[in-house]
């Protein structure tokens, strides 16, 4: 029995680690297609890849703020933040993931427009992407330095 016993222990841990991988890839593969949705301006397909409760978060040192709740609000605010930079796209850098949660580094560029030229701009910025199953339930996002 104790040899019955060591296999399924083995199988057991054998098994765990290639579904845990298979969710990295899963969950990480979900906050690129969420940034592809993003530069493509489309709100509705974003929202294809978040919880219907989802909340969106800026953090800037000690202050948290909720910038949008919900799936519809995102839809809303994603729809008025492509309004105002039509030229707003971001690209990632690093992706990782721990469990749960997907940090990336993320570089975000737009033009803008100023009396004398139109001006090629970016930053960088950290967002934390937290999942309830396979779907985005919160966004952390730190703004650039």
């Amino acid at each position: 029995m104790p040899l019955v016993y060591s296999f399924i222990v083995y199988l057991a841990l054998a098994v765990l680690p290639a579904q845990a991988d298979s969710l990295a890839v899963e969950r990480a593969g979900q906050v690129h297609s969420f940034m592809a949705a993003f530069n493509a301006h489309d709100s509705e397909r974003m929202a294809e890849h978040v919880t219907d409760n989802v909340e969106w978060l800026s953090v800037n040192g000690t202050k948290i703020v909720v910038e949008t709740r919900g799936k519809a609000n995102l839809i809303s605010a994603m729809d008025a933040y492509f309004k105002s930079c039509s030229s707003c796209q971001s690209e990632l850098l690093e992706v990782m993931v721990s469990g749960s949660r997907v940090s990336t580094v993320e570089r975000a560029t737009w033009q803008s427009e100023t009396e004398q030229a139109v001006q090629n701009r970016e930053q960088r910025s950290i967002a934390v992407y937290e999942f309830a199953g396979d779907l985005i339930q919160r966004v952390y996002y730190f703004p650039a330095d």
